[in-house]
């Protein structure tokens, strides 16, 4: 029979050393010790951990370096610990003997039951000193607080390019390697992060918990739904500091920055040719192998990307959840409600570099500057 774990069961016994400057983040023991801490102590205690981490690792830094000698035998990843090598497994296992007592949802490690827990109570005792956004865990906190010094203690040592976390490193230097340890047991797709194939494997169950309730349009993730909400209010929170672009995901602030830059870190292996992103990479890798593996199936047409073969459903269904809050048009793709609206409010934010006309459409300023540029 299964044994269920609760807070009380778990203690204090979860202090991790991570050998790098991240050692402070062992304090998320703080909250097991049988009492919670008010945000001032919670606060002090983080202080007092800062204080003694340069101490500590440099004990640990004395030490001899340890091999590591255990090797999971379904990813070839390797550890210097048996207990790093049991809690790696449960990825591949899917065991989470660790359970909320409220709401039944499941966890690998004891650490990650304790932050979900408090979801539910709403405690966040770990808050910033410079912009006073709070957190669950003193990790979380360690973290964001590079955003505001630009910390990037972690380097790779093929191309450079540095982190602020050791783990996105650790998946960054998978684009070198092509390590793809994670793979889906119905369909065999392989991914690089363990988040990654439980995001896919939704694509076969269906499941779409989170639900839109403006639109009633659901969602596989908590953070589609979160970005999809945008739509609707029109938010867009992040800012190009450059231009002054502004953008409703992080994620395509990061990209737009370098139309700046002009980086393109990643590069095809068989024609040369180079991508601001590895996604733009991965499609483009299957005009030389002729992949397609998405298929329609009321016609048959097949599409390199899952998202293509979602939006050419709703040329089937009719679909069209993106409506207009000024005219009442309603349209089958955020991209067109985008575009729509800017005949209300007249932004132009495409312009051209040479005579400085401005247009709505990307494709608008692309066509002008080939009548009248080149």
């Amino acid at each position: 029979m299964r044994r269920e774990w609760s807070l009380k069961r778990v203690s204090v016994q979860l202090v991790d050393c991570r050998k790098t400057s991240e050692m402070v983040d062992s304090s998320n023991c703080v909250i097991l010790g049988g009492r919670g801490l008010s945000s001032g102590e919670a606060n002090q205690h983080l202080d007092n951990k800062k204080k003694s981490a340069s101490k500590v690792l440099k004990k640990h830094q004395h030490r001899p370096t340890k091999e590591k000698t255990y090797g999971c035998d379904q990813c070839r990843k390797k550890f210097t610990r048996s207990g790093n090598l049991v809690l790696h497994q449960r990825i591949h296992t899917g065991e989470k003997p660790y359970g909320c007592d409220q709401c039944g949802k499941r966890f690998t490690q004891p650490v990650y039951l304790v932050s979900h827990q408090r979801i539910h109570t709403g405690e966040k005792p770990y808050g910033c000193d410079q912009c006073g956004k709070r957190f669950t865990l003193s990790g979380y906190l360690v973290s964001h607080q590079r955003i505001h010094t630009g910390e990037k203690p972690y380097g790779c040592d093929q191309c450079g390019k540095r982190f602020a976390q050791s783990g996105t490193l650790v998946t960054h230097k998978r684009i070198h390697t092509g390590e793809k340890p994670y793979r889906c047991d119905q369909c065999g797709k392989r991914f690089t992060q363990s988040g990654h194939l439980v995001h896919h494997i939704k694509i076969h169950t269906g499941e779409k918990p989170y639900g839109c309730y403006q639109c009633g349009k659901r969602f596989a993730y908590s953070g589609t739904l979160a970005q999809h909400q945008r739509i609707h209010t029109g938010e867009k929170p992040y800012g190009c500091d450059q231009c002054g672009k502004r953008f409703s995901q992080s994620g395509n602030l990061v990209d737009h920055k370098k139309i700046h830059t002009g980086e393109k870190p990643y590069g095809c292996d068989q024609c040369g040719k180079r991508f601001a992103r590895s996604g733009q990479l991965s499609t483009h890798k299957k005009i030389h192998t002729g992949q397609q593996p998405y298929g329609c199936d009321q016609c048959g047409k097949r599409f390199v990307w899952l998202g293509q073969l979602v939006l050419h459903k709703k040329i089937h269904t009719g679909e069209k959840p993106y409506g207009c809050d000024q005219c009442g048009k309603r349209f089958g793709w955020s991209q067109d409600l985008v575009r729509h609206k800017r005949i209300h409010t007249g932004e132009r934010p495409y312009c051209c570099d040479q005579c400085g006309k401005s247009f709505s459409l990307s494709g608008s300023l692309a066509t002008h500057r080939r009548k009248h540029h080149i």
